[in-house]
């Protein structure tokens, strides 16, 4: 007997409990038939235009993505707005739609958990801590060998998709580095937080100018981290392969496929 969307809310909501999303966030099941049976699921970042018309040429029955379309509240999915036509595209291809956001963040496996994996960090732990140990957001820990800003920024460009805005690093090329603090996503909020303040760098997204340069002179003053500066797609978009892992694992015979588009909003860059 095939899973129902229920189930499979439920099974996403083990993996990656409501509970543990910030105040703010909204994620959960947006829209579809709780009944509805679920023989397979497509996986990305962004609900977009793209995203949408991929998952209903694939023949999904749900399109779960890490951005809740409906985070900020709406009064009118009317179809002259993106948001109303996409969930009215949804609606009548009966493909639902489910965002795990920031209560994946925070669990182990969770998007900045992923990042700290693949850059191999030893010891990583919450740079917040959540409800229950061992989650939270960010992470921070060592590097297995002392490297250089320089040759960290070129792993890190190597780890991630490609973007028109690419890697972006504030600090001395040669400085060396053995203790990393990331956090997938926005990550600006943690700049003045006791564990990244004691790190060699501080990978994140979405540095604004003032936040960044306010840390950078307070690290001359006083010491603090580098900071290097990735696309927010980017850092989130490796979570999507090992949440894909985990929710065949909780759902055989369901089929489970991650998006490789791009849906980065930025197209390109020009430099002088």
């Amino acid at each position: 007997m095939p899973f129902s969307l229920a189930d499979v809310t439920l099974v996403a909501h083990t993996l990656w409990p409501p509970g543990g999303a910030e105040a703010w966030d909204a994620p959960g099941l947006v829209s579809g038939d709780p009944a509805r049976p679920i023989r397979s699921i497509h996986l990305a970042v962004d609900t977009v235009a793209d995203t949408v018309d991929e998952a209903i040429a694939a023949g999904a029955d749900l399109l779960l993505t890490h951005h809740p379309l409906l985070l900020r509240g709406v009064t009118s999915i009317a179809e002259d707005t993106y948001k109303g036509a996409l969930l009215s595209r949804l609606i009548r291809a009966d493909c639902a739609l489910l965002a795990a956001h920031t209560n994946a963040d925070v669990v182990a496996d969770g998007v900045s958990d992923v990042i700290a994996s693949r850059l191999g960090l030893i010891d990583a732990l919450p740079i917040t801590s959540g409800a229950v140990p061992g989650t939270g957001i960010g992470r921070v820990g060592r590097l297995p060998k002392p490297t250089t800003l320089g040759h960290l920024a070129h792993t890190v460009l190597a780890l991630l998709p490609a973007t028109a805005s690419g890697v972006r690093v504030a600090g001395d090329y040669a400085a060396p580095i053995t203790t990393v603090a990331l956090c997938g996503g926005a990550g600006d909020s943690l700049l003045r937080n006791p564990q990244v303040l004691a790190a060699d760098v501080y990978i994140t997204s979405d540095l604004r100018h003032h936040p960044a340069q306010e840390a950078r002179e307070q690290a001359l003053c006083v010491g603090g981290p580098a900071l290097i500066d990735v696309a927010h797609w980017a850092s989130e978009w490796l979570w999507l392969e090992p949440a894909a892992v985990q929710l065949r694992a909780n759902l055989p015979g369901v089929s489970v496929t991650v998006s490789e588009l791009n849906t980065d909003p930025w197209d390109f860059s020009v430099v002088h």
